[in-house]
């Protein structure tokens, strides 16, 4: 089973892994408590973990488009059709806060 850690600010918030179903986001015991930020609006932080048939939509969106994806998917060898794949292999320096680091 693939997995990532899922970094807020460069801190570990939570777990995002591949299944046999399709895929689970949870974010760390620890980090649940009242006032914590969510990695995205769609997925607010709780206790309980997410599951989806297809990569969450967040996530999906963290990854380059256009020719970049063609590019990173040369490069690194990844099949274009495996998000997951580009996901832990190109995520850990994003834009945004939020970066996904392979486990």
């Amino acid at each position: 089973m693939r997995a990532g850690i899922v970094l807020l600010h460069g801190k570990p918030v939570g777990l995002i892994s591949e299944t046999e179903d399709g895929y689970r986001f949870a974010y760390d015991p620890a980090y649940v408590q009242p006032g914590a930020q969510p990695v995205s609006l769609t997925l607010p932080v709780r206790a309980e973990p997410y599951t989806a048939d297809r990569l969450f939509p967040f996530f999906t969106g963290l990854l380059s488009e256009g020719p970049f994806s063609l590019m990173q998917c040369r490069m690194l060898r990844i099949d274009e059709r495996d998000l997951f794949g580009r996901l832990l292999a190109t995520c850990r320096d994003t834009i945004g806060a939020v970066t996904v680091e392979p486990r």
